[in-house]
């Protein structure tokens, strides 16, 4: 699904307009009318009291619209005009007109002696403000805001909570509307997948007002929400005459004393999503724990008994996994170093690796193109300094995988994808995933992919996308306090098997 920004959107509307022979104010009328219906269905003519907030922008034309379905078909309405300016939208006047020709007058807001008497059990519709915000409000809209938030009713907004920009991180956090449900029209919003802002609306959920389908199909997303039927495409079935070397040979580099249980994370991930060899190269110590438990792997082992030295790489592999539980020595750091001047298989980096850009700044100006870099946020401010919110952390992170071409996955309780000017947006995974060894499995999962022969762009979404869904399936039986990272490569298979409805797969095989 595109998520477009708030000027995509106005050209979209603007193109609706244009190629439908319609005005804005039918726009306006379908998203009233899809927010009554979503909201008809639910209540099924409850009497229950619904407060409508409307602003005096097209967002307000909007709430009045939604009013006046609710009064049509005789649900129990308070309604009211938040008066912040002396300016009005033509879909707001000529909305505000219909509702008192039903003899339903709103009330005014002006000033917080106007605020309403609101019930836990009642329902606040949130039609303030739109996307088009761009500037601080008024003192007494804050206020209102502040009081909705302090009521226990339940909260849905239109399109976007009030007070949240489309665009930018509010300097004011306090008067933005804490809603329950918000409904946007035709595109989800960024603002719901950033960490500063997600917090702002419990759910969401898209509603089709009908906008012009030939933009839609070819303007070139913002960014793009990952889902199964964006994902299943780029899935590459199994030949049925082939052998283990037709699905490439992985490796995977890490481990220290103490920490060979990160590069055994990452190392069964890799094979478990579908790479037909993987090798696992770590110090001495690493020998034992791995050919024990970890049966299927060879295991390739430095000099050093406790540390990496050395990384001599005798072998044809297709993709290399490093930084997983490495530690960072000094010896180890200048392996790093050696290994990177002259690496040409494409790379999956992790972990201590940005740990070592702490210690050593070559380490990060040695990292070659192509490669796929897996920081969390810590271990992002290595590559691309400090940001001040998470719209500058974006800009920051593009224009980074643009000069150095490498691909940024953003590990966050969202994890974003990000290549040059695009961005992916995982639209599966929850907070089971904060467990050690998490990342481990992630970076076996992509570098299993990339050795199967996946482009590193399409190899990262995918393998995100595995990874995120492998702990949504395992959380019913896990929970979320119990699950621990090697559950992810458990369910790793009923992730594929998820794809095709499970038990489908078999059948999408070639031949």
């Amino acid at each position: 699904m595109k998520i477009l920004s708030a000027a995509q959107l106005y050209e979209a509307y603007n193109q609706t307009i244009q190629k439908q022979e319609i005005t804005a104010l039918d726009i306006l009328e379908r998203a009233g009318t899809q927010i009554f219906n979503w909201m008809h269905t639910r209540m099924q003519g409850a009497q229950v009291k619904v407060h409508v907030f409307n602003g005096i922008g097209n967002n307000g034309g909007v709430g009045l619209v939604l009013t006046r379905r609710l009064l049509e078909h005789g649900y129990n309405v308070d309604h009211y005009v938040v008066n912040y300016s002396k300016k009005r939208t033509e879909g707001f006047l000529a909305n505000y007109d219909k509702v008192k020709n039903l003899k339903q007058w709103p009330e005014m807001i002006k000033s917080n002696n106007d605020f309403p008497e609101i019930h836990p059990d009642d329902i606040i519709v949130d039609a303030i403000f739109g996307i088009g915000l761009n500037r601080e409000t008024s003192d007494y809209v804050k206020q209102l805001i502040q009081y909705i938030n302090q009521q226990k009713a339940f909260k849905l907004s239109v399109d976007i909570p009030s007070g949240l920009y489309s665009n930018k991180l509010p300097l004011d956090k306090e008067h933005i509307i804490f809603s329950n449900y918000t409904l946007s029209f035709q595109s989800p919003k960024l603002v719901f997948f950033l960490p500063e802002t997600a917090k702002f609306t419990e759910q969401w959920e898209v509603l089709d007002i009908g906008l012009d389908p030939e933009y839609m199909y070819e303007v070139e997303a913002k960014a793009n929400l990952m889902a199964k039927h964006n994902i299943v495409p780029m899935y590459q079935p199994r030949k049925k005459f082939s052998s283990k070397f037709d699905y490439g040979h992985a490796l995977l580099v890490g481990g220290a004393y103490g920490k060979i249980g990160a590069i055994h994370l990452a190392s069964k991930a890799a094979l478990v999503s579908g790479a037909g060899l993987v090798s696992a190269f770590t110090p001495k110590c690493g020998y034992t724990p791995l050919q024990s438990s970890f049966p299927e792997a060879m295991v390739i082992t430095d000099e050093d008994e406790r540390i990496i030295t050395n990384i001599h790489i005798d072998g044809n592999y297709q993709a290399i996994g490093i930084g997983c539980g490495m530690g960072v020595d000094t010896k180890t750091i200048e392996a790093v170093k050696t290994f990177f001047k002259s690496a040409k298989t494409p790379l999956i980096i992790d972990a201590d690796i940005f740990n070592m850009m702490t210690i050593d700044s070559e380490v990060t100006s040695l990292i070659p193109e192509k490669s796929i870099l897996t920081p969390h946020k810590k271990e992002l401010k290595q590559l691309i300094g400090e940001w001040q919110d998470d719209f500058e952390m974006l800009r920051k992170a593009k224009e980074y995988s643009e000069k150095q071409d490498v691909v940024i996955i953003l590990k966050d309780a969202v994890t974003i994808v990000v290549y040059h000017q695009r961005m992916f947006i995982i639209g599966v995974g929850n907070p089971a995933l904060a467990t050690a060894g998490s990342g481990d499995c992630l970076t076996g999962i992509i570098t299993g992919l990339i050795a199967q022969g996946y482009d590193p762009l399409i190899g990262s979404v995918f393998g995100c996308y595995l990874h995120g869904k492998s702990a949504d399936l395992a959380v019913p039986d896990t929970s979320y306090q119990s699950f621990i990272a090697s559950d992810i490569i458990d369910y790793l298979a009923e992730a594929y098997l998820d794809l095709f409805d499970k038990g489908e797969n078999e059948q999408k095989e070639e031949g």
